[in-house]
């Protein structure tokens, strides 16, 4: 079975599409037959009658894969917990399903990197949450958080909150961090590496170019030229 990654964030909208595309572009670039997932996305929009999730999209760009229903099983309408967007829609999400695109993909990728939805306490189908989706994938965490006030309560609690229900971080990246930083923000990635009980894997750059696309490319070259980049990878089993 190959290895993987299940990508977390402290809160929605700290960047974890950007962060699971360019590790996605990152590996694809070092020659790793790389796969990627977003195994429910809610708020997509629709394209010629189909619900369409572009986060789904943006991974498999960034893989180079197609946007099968293997990657993107789960497609929900309303932009809101999914939980409630799937009982909306009429849809119930099966675990056991998700695993099953899981194993699928990972039957025919080295690597297969899987963004969730929201952060680790969402819920997905009646009592279970995203944490219980990665302890039946079975993989270890890789959280996002953002740099900015509040980010080391968020930060620590994820991650307090994956150890005490026996999932594995492998580690922490503070994405879009500021070229001027503020006080809160210069001090918070220091906090959250002594406190979390999880090492950071990477402090990245607050890019303001509209175009994601442009974002993960640039990003992904970033990494690709820096030496620390060998120890990131290998802390996430490569």
């Amino acid at each position: 079975m190959s290895k993987g990654i299940f990508i977390t964030g402290t809160d929605t909208g700290v960047g974890k599409t950007i962060v699971a595309a360019t590790l996605a572009l990152l590996l694809r670039m070092k020659g790793i037959n790389v796969g990627v997932m977003k195994p429910v996305t809610s708020g997509c929009r629709e394209a010629d009658g189909e619900l369409v999730s572009d986060d789904a999209l943006l991974l498999c760009q960034a893989a180079g894969v197609p946007c099968s229903s293997d990657v993107a099983p789960y497609l929900l309408r309303e932009p809101a917990a999914p939980a409630e967007a799937a009982k909306i829609d009429g849809v119930k999400i099966d675990f056991a399903g998700i695993k099953a695109c899981y194993d699928r993909l990972a039957a025919v990728h080295d690597f297969v990197i899987v963004e969730g939805a929201g952060g680790l306490m969402v819920p997905l189908a009646g009592g279970l949450l995203v944490a219980d989706l990665v302890r039946t994938l079975d993989l270890p965490l890789l959280v996002v958080a953002r740099p900015g006030l509040g980010t080391i309560n968020h930060t620590v609690l994820t991650c307090f909150a994956a150890q005490q229900m026996g999932l594995v971080v492998a580690g922490v990246i503070v994405n879009r961090f500021p070229d001027n930083p503020d006080t809160a923000e210069r001090s918070a990635t220091h906090h959250i590496g002594s406190l979390c009980g999880a090492p950071i894997l990477g402090i990245w750059p607050d890019c303001t170019d509209p175009d994601q696309v442009e974002i993960v490319d640039y990003l992904a070259g970033w990494l690709h030229g820096q030496a620390e980049t060998a120890i990131v990878l290998r802390e996430l089993g490569l």
